[in-house]
């Protein structure tokens, strides 16, 4: 860089080296505005360019409370009085002729000929279940035929409604092996149940019962299942 100076004795001129540091200073102008017109044309780049934003729900809902009725208040009845205890036997006082006999039965008094005829065993089994004595038990004929009797006389609207049991069928079966009546010995709880283990046990078939070497009528226990279908 030259510098020219002027005095008394005349001019004079005088050589100063330029350096980088004194370049970059007289270049700050231009490069400043440089930067401010290239930060603005990147800013309106930016914002013009610039994806749509959009807020995100966050809102949340509330479930409106829904009044529930109580149900009615159960009365608990009161206990049942105590039972009172039974009174202590007394034997009664009372004097007996021990002349007292049984007067005698003879067949002058009672013919033959004027008395019923005996009842047969099997009108006498097929009152009331007794207890019969066998040695071999009957047997269904066709197992898989009596499960379906059951599913047939299984009502529809106890299935639909999902409502089983089990009933214990009194059968009197005779000595040719059919099922001659039925009753319930021990109950569900529910009658249409009830009723229809009695009807499917009247249309079993079994190998009659055996005394020894002899068929014989017997009072079985069978237990009746209507099962629900899964």
């Amino acid at each position: 860089m030259v510098n020219t100076e002027k005095g008394v004795g005349g001019t004079r001129t005088t050589f100063q080296e330029v350096t980088a540091n004194d370049r970059f200073k007289r270049s700050f102008s231009t490069w400043f505005w440089m930067s401010m017109i290239a930060a603005t044309v990147a800013h309106f780049a930016l914002l013009r360019f610039f994806p749509k934003l959009t807020a995100a729900d966050l809102s949340f809902r509330v479930n409106e409370l829904e009044a529930v009725d109580l149900p009615p208040e159960v009365e608990i009845p009161p206990p049942p009085d105590q039972i009172q205890r039974p009174a202590m036997p007394v034997v009664a006082q009372t004097d007996l002729d021990e002349d007292i006999t049984i007067a005698p039965t003879t067949f002058e008094d009672n013919p033959v000929e004027g008395l019923p005829p005996p009842p047969s065993q099997a009108s006498r089994l097929g009152d009331q279940p007794v207890f019969t004595p066998f040695t071999v038990a009957p047997a269904l004929r066709d197992p898989s035929r009596a499960a379906q009797v059951v599913r047939e006389e299984f009502p529809d609207i106890l299935r639909r409604a999902g409502i089983g049991g089990t009933v214990t069928v009194w059968a009197f079966i005779d000595d040719q092996g059919g099922v001659k009546k039925a009753e319930v010995n021990r109950t569900s709880g529910n009658n249409m149940l009830d009723d229809a283990a009695v009807a499917a046990v009247l249309q079993f078939a079994f190998r009659p019962a055996m005394n020894r070497d002899t068929h014989v009528p017997v009072w079985v226990s069978i237990p009746i299942t209507f099962r629900l279908d899964r």
